[in-house]
Formats: structure tokens, C-alpha cells, sequence
């Protein structure tokens, strides 16, 4: 059989069983069926896919995906977000389109104690969408900044996605997540200035209004007390990693152990907070685990039917420079994502492209942050883009696809320039890395 034909296969069943509403984990393992009798020889290739279950998900390098899980959801079942809102709120002032601000300014906040987008967009968007509204903000500037802001735990360390895209790339997971964390600080000003020049051309985007004025004495108590405690845990988490002191393993069981403090500190800790925590997580985790395990059956059946050679030679055939390869794959994943959700998009193009980066020579913690980048953006892209539907659920009634999808494309448009910057000036995603 001729490697597309076998992709076309693989491939087309995945898409079709997706498709018909079979979650991902599962079309995954019936596509691993068929292949395994087409290209494997049934009866061995069964024995190699239940081997491939211990092996797949006993990586060390996954054991931070559940500690961040639990981190962040203990910080947000546990109101310690309402928190950091009030401070934020507190020390931006009267300015104009205040409430974007610190849309964006809390979701890097929130990014850097959650690592997940979906949880970042809801809580902001439940919170925030009514109250911007109620001000007579436009929609652009509503729902936008959620969206923008809710995507930055994608690359903000520490990002679950991160976690594991680099344990499927077999890229280092702790120079991966230190990797995002220049680029997520940069796309937070860059959002910020996008806020600045929106109300500049319209002002009646974000009418003004009076807020009480805290005092300098009210603003600092509000930032030690709310704001610094939270920064001294990230600070905690990113410098272990970055100082060679713990592995992100390590840093991660630090990270919950802070937030537990937290929470002893504020009078926040309950049984049920910890067990909605768990229970979060462990859900998350094993729907994880499962996908992880039937993506390496996955990638050995594409490697035995000689598809991802194939593939591989055949890019190669065009003679393609570096840079435009990657720009080929760049667009293939931004195509995929107004389809796809993220983990179906790694455990499809990953098998493919690692090798083609290989082959080019590309410094994988680069390419993986740009692959990263690029996932992020299919969390916002319409049809099917998973942070829309979140800001559907949290809308008032009647609010269209097309309203929330034009109001999210000029944060598209900011990734995707953040994109070709890191392609083009390495040194923005690998100076800290370096350091390691």
C-alpha cells in the first residue's frame, strides 16, 4: 500500500469517528485496530498496543500534568481568583476601557497559577462579560480580552499543554515551559496596547465611568495581600526550574503546596475544596493518559505502514528552505484548528513534523513553543474553536458565533505576529532556557 494512501486512512477514520462524536481517546484506539491488522499483522500489534499502555503514560516527564492540574483548580475553586481581581481593579484607576485591562492583566495572573485556558476563560468570562456589558462596553471589547487573555495559559508557564506536548516531542518539558514565559509576558502587552489603540479609534468602544479611588495605602495593602503572595508561588515554581534547584516535577508538587498554604493563610481550606480539586484533575489526567497511549500505537502504526517516511520525503522533495517548511507547518496546524481541538492536533501532526524538524535542524524547545503558539490560536478560531463556546456559554442570550469569532480575531492576529517574531528572533523563546 503507498504511505498516502495508508495516511489517507489513518487519518480519514480518525476524522470521520470524531465526526460522528466518538471523543478523541476512543476514535484513536479503533483507528489503532484497523491499522494494526492493515500494517501490523493483528495478533503481534494487539500485544505491542497493551504494552504501549504502562509505557506510554509511566513517563516521568508527565507527572507535572495532574500537579498543575490540581494547582489551578485549587486556586479556583477556592475564590483566591476574586482575590487577584480586586486587587487588579483596585490599582488600575480611572482609565479608559479599565475592565479590559484587567481582563488582561488578571488572565496572565491567572495563567501563571492555573495553565488552563478553558478554566481562565470561564472564570473571567462568567465574572466579568455581565459587568462589561452592564457598563455599555461593546462586544469587541467584551468578549476579545477574555478570549485573548484566557489563551496566554497556553505558553505561561506552568501550561498543562506544554506538559505535554514535550512529553510526546520528547522535548525537554522544564526548558519548554521556561520557554513561553518571555513570549506570554510580550502577547500580554502586546493585548494591552491592541485595548489602547481599540479605544483610541472608537472611545465609545469602552465608555468611561466613575470608580471609587483607592488610595496608595489601599492599593498597596491590596497588592501584598492578594498579588504578591501568588507572585512569590509562580516566582517559586519558574525559579526552581530555571535555577537547576528542582525539576518541574518537584516544582509542581511545590506549586500545590503553596496554594495549600494560601489557603490555610486566607481561611480558604475546606475537604471539599480539595476533593472537587482531585476530582478535577483526575479527570483530566486519565482522559490525558488514555489519549497519550493510543497516540503511541498511533505514531508506531504510521512508522509501519511507512506513512510518516513518506510524508517526510515527500516535503523534502520540494526543496523547501528551512523557514518555509516551518511556515508550511505553521499553516497546516492553523487549518487544523478551526476543525480540531488541540490534543487531536498534536497526537495527528506531531508524528510528522518532530522528524521534519529534525531533519532541518531546528532547536525542538523553539519549534515546540512555536507548535504551542500555533495550538493556542485553534482555541479561538470559529467553527469549532473550544474558548468560543466557553464565551457562548457565558454570553447573554443571543449572542451569535460571528459576534464572539470577530471579536477574538484581533488577539488572533497578535499570536500570529508573536509567531513570526520568535520565528524570526529566536532568541525571544530560548534566552531564558539558555540560562537553564
Amino acid at each position: 500500500m503507498e504511505w498516502y494512501v495508508a495516511l489517507a486512512v489513518m487519518i480519514g477514520l480518525i476524522l470521520t469517528l470524531m465526526g460522528f462524536g466518538v471523543p478523541v481517546a476512543f476514535a484513536f484506539f479503533a483507528t489503532n485496530i484497523v491499522s494494526i491488522f492493515l500494517f501490523m499483522g493483528g495478533g503481534l500489534g494487539i500485544r505491542q498496543m497493551v504494552a504501549n499502555f504502562g509505557e506510554a503514560v509511566s513517563i516521568y516527564a508527565l507527572t507535572p500534568l495532574p500537579l498543575f492540574l490540581i494547582m489551578g483548580s485549587l486556586f479556583f475553586r477556592s475564590g483566591l481568583g476574586d482575590n487577584v481581581f480586586h486587587a487588579v481593579d483596585l490599582c488600575i484607576g480611572q482609565v479608559r476601557a479599565r475592565l479590559s485591562y484587567i481582563v488582561v492583566l488578571s488572565g496572565a495572573v491567572f495563567a501563571a497559577l492555573s495553565g488552563s485556558s478553558i478554566a481562565n476563560t470561564g472564570m473571567m468570562g462568567s465574572a466579568m462579560v455581565p459587568e462589561m456589558l452592564k457598563r455599555g462596553y461593546k462586544p469587541h471589547m467584551s468578549f476579545g480580552p477574555i478570549l485573548g487573555a484566557g489563551g496566554l495559559a497556553v505558553i505561561i508557564p506552568p501550561s498543562s499543554l506544554a506538559v505535554l506536548l514535550g512529553s510526546l516531542a520528547q522535548i525537554d518539558v522544564g526548558a519548554l515551559l521556561i520557554a513561553g514565559f518571555l513570549p506570554g509576558i510580550l502577547l500580554t502587552v502586546m493585548y494591552m496596547a491592541l485595548i489602547t489603540a481599540q479605544v483610541t479609534i472608537d472611545p465609545e468602544a469602552a465608555p468611561n465611568y466613575d470608580t471609587p479611588v483607592a488610595t496608595t495605602a489601599e492599593k498597596f495593602r491590596a497588592i501584598v495581600a492578594n498579588v504578591i503572595p501568588m507572585a512569590v508561588i509562580v516566582l517559586m515554581v519558574i525559579g526552581s526550574i530555571i535555577t537547576g534547584i528542582a525539576s518541574p516535577t518537584e516544582s509542581a508538587a511545590l506549586g500545590c503546596l503553596g496554594v495549600l498554604g494560601l489557603l490555610l493563610g486566607y481561611r480558604r481550606f475546606s475537604w471539599g475544596v480539595i476533593w472537587k480539586s482531585l476530582d478535577d484533575a483526575m479527570k483530566v489526567s486519565g482522559m490525558t493518559f488514555l489519549i497519550i497511549a493510543a497516540s503511541t500505537t498511533f505514531a508506531q502504526a504510521l512508522a509501519f505502514s511507512g506513512a510518516s517516511n513518506g510524508m517526510i520525503q515527500w516535503f523534502l522533495s520540494f526543496d523547501l528552505p528551512p523557514m518555509s517548511m516551518l511556515f508550511v507547518m505553521i499553516g497546516i496546524i492553523l487549518i487544523l484548528g478551526m476543525f480540531m481541538d488541540q490534543l487531536s492536533m498534536m497526537l495527528i501532526t506531531l508524528p510528522v513534523f518532530i522528524p521534519i524538524a529534525n531533519q532541518f535542524g531546528f532547536d525542538l524547545v523553539w519549534f515546540g513553543l512555536l507548535l504551542l503558539l500555533s495550538y493556542e490560536v485553534g482555541f479561538t478560531t470559529p467553527p469549532f474553536g473550544l474558548l468560543l463556546f466557553i464565551m457562548l456559554g457565558v454570553a447573554p442570550p443571543g449572542t451569535t458565533l460571528k459576534t464572539v469569532s470577530l471579536a477574538a480575531l484581533p488577539y488572533i492576529l497578535c499570536t500570529m505576529l508573536l509567531i513570526v517574531l520568535i520565528a524570526f528572533f529566536p532568541a525571544i523563546a530560548l534566552f531564558l532556557p539558555r540560562l537553564l
